[in-house]
């Protein structure tokens, strides 16, 4: 329970900093604000709670971790619960945060969601946005295997990771607003409705993907240190 309750929170601080900046404070500080957010976030939850639960904070994560052979089936299904109620919570915070403000609305102001295509960010296609969320998380799942494994720096994985996160953010916001993980994705989607749902699918099957494959990558020893 207790490792559940710090995925649950570590998720909410992910989605509360990344997708909260991008709706409170993206006119004001934009792509590279929202970027250093997704980032920092990493570095606060992994620091504050990585010692409980590994601070993976996404379901693609744990599903590497999985594949890796560092965690059961059963923490597993625990963990992406915890992390996507933790994401759906904090999009909800947000969501009431932001309709404080008299000229917001959901539908046309958006939740931090993720998307592609004709009206969003880029208006990127599918095949761009498929390519690039499985490349970003194998990506990321990679760094953070590699960086919490055999021959890494003790006290310096939060700091990898979370510059990852914000280095694959500068990359790629423009493409698909950067899910690398389905439960960032979920949260916002459940309120902003409409497309975001639509386009769902992509930033569950995609990162989920790319994380099965550093999984796959690194169980085979081509991304692991030495034991």
């Amino acid at each position: 329970m207790k490792k559940m309750i710090a995925e649950g929170l570590g998720t909410f601080i992910l989605v509360f900093f990344g997708a909260g900046s991008a709706v409170l404070m993206g006119a004001h500080i934009g792509m590279h604000g929202i970027a250093i957010a997704f980032g920092l976030s990493i570095v606060a939850a992994a620091y504050g709670l990585g010692a409980i639960s590994g601070a993976h904070l996404n379901p693609a994560v744990s599903l590497g971790a999985l594949v890796a052979g560092r965690m059961s089936a059963g923490a597993f299904v625990q963990y992406v619960i915890a992390q996507v109620a933790g994401a759906i919570i904090a999009a909800a915070v947000i969501w009431l945060i932001a309709s404080g403000k008299a000229d917001y609305a959901v539908t046309a102001n958006g939740l931090g969601q993720n998307g592609y295509g004709a009206g969003y960010n880029g208006e990127y296609g599918l095949g761009a946005a498929l390519v690039f969320e499985v490349v970003a998380t194998f990506v990321f799942v990679t760094v953070i295997l590699g960086a919490t494994g055999p021959g890494s720096s003790a006290g310096f994985a939060g700091l990898a990771i979370g510059l990852t996160l914000a280095g694959i953010h500068l990359v790629g916001i423009n493409v698909t607003g950067v899910s690398v993980n389905p439960a960032r994705s979920i949260g916002p989607a459940v309120f902003a409705g409409g497309k975001a749902l639509a386009d769902l699918w992509v930033f569950i099957v995609a990162p989920l993907a790319g994380g099965a494959l550093a999984g796959i990558v690194h169980a085979a020893g081509l991304t692991r240190a030495d034991d």
